[in-house]
This record gives C-alpha cells, sequence and structure tokens, in this order.
C-alpha cells in the first residue's frame, strides 16, 4: 500500500478525521487522557485510532513515564502539509468546533502543557 493509499484510509473514519483535526489546530502536544475527554469514547478505541493515524505517517507519539502525548507531524512533505492546512481552516462544522471547545476546556485542568489529571477520575494509562 503506497502512503496516498495509507493517508486516505486512515482519514475515511470519522474519529481519526477528528483526532487529527483536533492535534492540527493545536499544534501542540496533547495527552491521550486529553482526547478521551473530548471525543467521549474509551481510551482503548481512541488509542486504537491513534495508531492508525501514526501508521499512516501523519502523527507522532512520545511517552512520559505514563502518560502518551501525541502531535501532528511538524515537517512532511508539501502533500503532507497542505492536507494539515486544510484540516486546520476549512473544516469547521460543528462536531469540530465542538471538540474544539471541549479541549480547551480540558486543557485547563492540565499544568503548563503537561496532562496531571488522567481520565474519567482514573490515572492516564496511555
Amino acid at each position: 500500500m503506497n502512503d496516498y493509499e495509507k493517508i486516505f484510509k486512515a482519514l475515511a473514519d470519522l474519529t481519526r478525521l477528528r483526532l487529527l483535526r483536533i492535534l492540527v489546530v493545536n499544534d501542540k502536544r496533547i495527552c491521550v487522557c486529553e482526547l478521551v475527554d473530548t471525543l467521549g469514547m474509551p481510551q482503548y478505541r481512541v488509542s486504537r485510532h491513534l495508531n492508525i493515524l501514526k501508521n499512516a505517517g501523519l502523527i507522532t507519539s512520545k511517552r512520559e513515564g505514563t502518560w502518551m502525548y501525541y502531535s501532528h507531524l511538524e515537517k512532511g512533505s508539501p502533500f503532507k502539509e497542505q492536507l494539515f492546512n486544510l484540516l486546520n481552516h476549512q473544516i469547521n462544522e460543528k462536531i469540530f468546533m465542538r471538540d474544539e471547545k471541549k479541549l480547551a476546556d480540558r486543557l485547563k485542568l492540565g499544568v503548563g502543557e503537561k496532562c496531571v489529571v488522567g481520565y474519567s477520575n482514573n490515572k492516564c494509562e496511555g
């Protein structure tokens, strides 16, 4: 499977499109806990979708202790840069705007850029 095929297959799912847009719009690393709370989905489901985006070469991850942080690729091909630009500036349906608001509220619970809350009142296990 070529890179374009992987990318378009990854983006053919609304959950993955929402996740990628969240990462692109916020332009910083976000803990899986924050993504779980934003989307209101179980951690295993969010992690599965993040793994598909990562395998498509659209996002990157970094573990810090028990916390797993994700961000979109900062440098990539001109195609990916245009895709991220499209996600950032052209997609503005209600569900995506609601995601932005929920994430902004959730990020206020962190300390600096670190997630310290976890999800569902439990410790994050990324």
